[in-house]
């Protein structure tokens, strides 16, 4: 992952190339990442993914095959 400065983002912002992630630094410490937003979007949806095979895991709620496919 590549790294620069609070003062290369101000002035390089509008033609920034986010390839990859880019950690901002300031004072020597990373302080940000700028990604690009389709990058962004398919993290979220992976994270969604993830919360939602852990809950499901954690359901203990099983019924047989019977009372699934019952008529009642």
């Amino acid at each position: 992952m590549k790294a620069e400065t609070v003062t290369y983002l101000k002035e390089n912002a509008s033609n920034l190339n986010v390839e990859e992630p880019l950690v901002i630094t300031q004072n020597g410490k990373p302080k940000y990442v700028v990604q690009d937003v389709a990058d962004y979007e398919y993290q979220q949806e992976s994270i969604a993914l993830l919360k939602l095979l852990t809950l499901s895991k954690n359901d203990e709620t099983t019924i047989s095959l019977e009372d699934a496919f019952s008529d009642e």
